[in-house]
């Protein structure tokens, strides 16, 4: 958990870029966080978005990526 923004770290960068592994990525760093509630409303939030940008800028309100 980064201590200054107060959200948990995803690392992103080099991973597989389906944007279906970039959401469960964010999830599964939000639970191990104990954000569990915070994981769920992603992941409704993240299956609304119009488009794979949309997706990336909601994934870096939710974590920080690295």
């Amino acid at each position: 958990m980064n201590t200054k923004t107060g959200k948990p770290k995803c690392k992103l960068v080099g991973c597989d870029g389906n944007v279906f592994s970039i959401i469960g990525s964010v999830i599964r760093s939000l639970r191990k966080a104990g954000l569990i509630e915070k994981a769920e409303e992603f992941r409704e939030k993240a299956m609304r978005q119009e488009s794979y940008d949309d997706v990336l800028i909601l994934c870096f309100e939710y974590v920080d990526v690295y």
